[in-house]
Parts: C-alpha cells; structure tokens; sequence
C-alpha cells in the first residue's frame, strides 16, 4: 500500500512540475523516485514507458504541411497577381483569427475590440513612414512591438472587468484609441491619408524581387508583402502550438476551465492573462500594420472597424473550432469561399454569415472541425501526452 501511494505522490508531483516548473509541494522528485525503485519495481516499469505527442496523423501532416509551405513560398513565381493578392488576404485574416483565437479559446478573455490593435499597428506604421526614411519592413515589427506596449495601460483597465463586462471593455477602449488617432491631423484626421507611391516601393529587396521575377515595381511590392503575411501567418500558428506544448499551456487550459481551481494549484492567473494580451496585441498590431501597408490608404473609422478585424474574425473562429489551431484554418477557407462568391449579395451576404454561424453554434458547438475531430479522431496538432511502452519491451 505504501508504495502505491508513494506512486501516486510521484504522479501528483509531475503534474505539478508540468503547470508550474521548478519545485513542487511535497516529497522531492528524486526521493520518490528512489523510493518508487527501491524493491518495488515501479521505477523499472516506469522506465519501460515513454511519453509521445506526435500521432502517425500528425507525422504525415508534417510532411505535407512541408510541402504545402514550400509550394506556397514559390506561389508567386507561377500565379498571376490576382491570386497573390487573395493569398495575402488569406495569410492576415488567419493569422488574426489564431490571434484571437488564441486569447478567447485557451485563455477565456473574450474581446471585441482586438480591432484597437489592428489600428493601432497601422497607424503607428503610417506615423514612422511619414515622418521618417525608416524601412516599412521594420516599420511592421516597431508597429507590432509599440501596440505590444501600449496594450499594457489597456490591460489594467480591461482586467478588472469579468465576462461580457470585458468584452464591451475591450470594445470601449478600441473606440477610444480610434477617437484618439482621429484627432491625429498630421495623419488626416477623420478623413484619414494615403501613403506616396515611392515610399511603398521602398521595401528592402524590391530590386532584388523585379530582377529575380522580372517584373514591374507594383507586383514586386505585392510579392514582398505576401511572404511577410506568410511568415506572419505561419509565425502565427506555430507559436501557439509550441506555447501549448509547453507548461504555459496547461496553465492557460487551467485558467480558462476554472479560473478559482487554476489559482488553487499556484498558477498566477494575472501574469499569465497580461502576458497573453500583450503576445496578441503584438501580432495583431503587425498584422494590421501589414494590411495597411498593402492598402497604402487609412481612416480611423476602417482601421478599427470592428466588423472587418474582430467580428469577421469570431466568426472564423467559431465556426471551425474555437480552442484548437486547426479550427481557424478550417474556419478561414470557409470564410473566403463565402466572401468570393456571395459578398456581391449585400446585405444577404450577412445574413448568410450569421445563419451559418447560428446553425454551426446549434447543431456543432465545437466547430467544423471540433466536429469531425471527435467523430474521426482527427487531430492535426496533438497535444495530448500519450504513455508508450518502449520498443524492446513489448
């Protein structure tokens, strides 16, 4: 009996080590260890085992992920231009989507107002182009990085509101900062401005890109563009699923379940919702900063739209799958599908949003691929731990 319970005191440990890192409550790692091998044999099972993530699904998902992004990457070597720039749409609304969903799905901090950032990060873009000679490339990540930190101030008002009382928060305070830069008159106003052509074409490497590709200056911009929303997109998708591979992860799983059970076991939920809140404004306010400088023209009233940047955006969200990586990448091609060939509808255009949105939440509440997920067992990025005995001892 003793030993099992010596077993079970390992096991409690581990799970603490895996929320919280470092030293746990209780008996040393090492001195139950000792205690789980001394004459009992349960340390030598133990050792018999190994713990897996990776499926055979994922595996082959790897492999023609890696394919699809090479294939990608070279995209705009045989497409014409048209389809770069939907592609481009395509990189920046999932890389949102991961974004947000990022912050309501495994954090439980539903915001409607992930616009503030979107505008913030284009503005800001337009601010140091404007007034100064530096690269827009670098423009992008300063825009992302000062939307970062001024998500700070946004974060101590916002957090001491709960539920749908945050949400409006977080929508209040996105009409503030639109407010705010309106009064910008340096940078239009209401009204807004454009960016100049010649400061659009230069771009780190656009000379490079029309010698490579031969082609004119305006479709060299376009291919720099798509590989940094590319990158963005992808940079998107694969920090999240390394945050949620790691301890950081479990605790984010703890506090968005219970948030009095996650506090209970040591974690510190207000670091880890303000350092949530400030990894997203920096991806959305680079993201936005990108969409801006593609579209060279800004107004306050489109640059913190909260129907484009944030309902556009929960709806992709819910309707593949709030609270997974695949989710959005299901939700995104659904979305393009339906504004490719139903947008010129008008306003039925919506209607058919919000009709497929409430059929998905009544008869799927997990999403399309929530849905198929549990039906098939499909999972496309396991983060699941699974105990395996080793190879020579089965």
């Amino acid at each position: 009996m003793s030993v099992h319970i010596r077993f079970l005191e390992w096991c409690a440990n581990l799970c603490r080590r895996s929320v919280l890192g470092g030293d746990v409550i209780g008996p040393s790692h090492d001195h139950v260890d000792a205690s789980l091998s001394h004459g009992s044999g349960v340390g030598t099972a133990l050792s018999k085992f190994r713990v897996e993530t990776a499926t055979r699904t994922s595996r082959i998902v790897l492999v023609a992920g890696s394919i699809l992004i090479f294939v990608l990457v070279l995209l705009p070597a045989f497409a014409g231009r048209t389809l770069v720039q939907e592609m481009i749409f395509v990189f920046y609304m999932l890389g949102l989507a991961q974004c947000w969903n990022l912050l309501a799905g495994y954090t439980g901090l539903v915001s409607v107002g992930q616009q503030a950032f979107v505008g913030m990060g284009a503005y800001l873009l337009f601010f140091m182009i404007s007034t100064s000679d530096i690269d827009p490339l670098i423009a992008i990540v300063a825009a992302g990085l000062l939307a970062g930190a001024l998500a700070l101030p946004t974060a101590l008002v916002v957090f001491r509101l709960r539920g749908a009382y945050f949400a409006i928060g977080t929508w209040v305070m996105s009409e503030v900062y639109r407010l705010v830069w309106a009064q910008v008159k340096s940078l239009g106003g209401g009204t807004g401005m454009s960016l100049a052509t010649s400061t659009t074409f230069q771009i780190f490497g656009i000379e490079w890109i029309k010698s490579l590709f031969g082609v004119k200056t305006s479709i060299a911009r376009d291919i720099i563009i798509y590989w940094v929303a590319l990158v963005l997109c992808l940079g998107a998708v694969m920090l999240i699923y390394t945050v949620l591979r790691s301890r950081y992860g479990l605790a984010l799983a703890a506090i968005r379940d219970s948030e009095r059970a996650a506090e209970s076991i040591g974690v510190d939920i207000f670091k880890m919702k303000l350092w949530v809140y400030m990894v997203t404004a920096i991806g959305t306010g680079m993201i936005g900063a990108l969409i801006y400088l593609h579209k060279a023209r800004i107004s306050p009233d489109a640059a913190f739209s909260v129907l484009d940047w944030t309902a556009n955006v929960i709806f992709i969200v819910v309707i593949g799958g709030i609270g997974t990586i695949e989710g959005p990448l299901v939700g995104v091609i659904v979305f393009y599908v339906m504004q490719t060939y139903l947008a010129g509808f008008g306003t039925w255009y919506l209607i058919l949003l919000g009709t497929l949105a409430i059929a998905v939440m009544l008869f799927a509440p997990q999403g399309i691929w929530g849905y198929f997920s549990n039906r098939y067992g499909l999972e496309l990025f396991p983060l699941r731990r699974i105990l395996r005995a080793n190879h020579r001892d089965r």
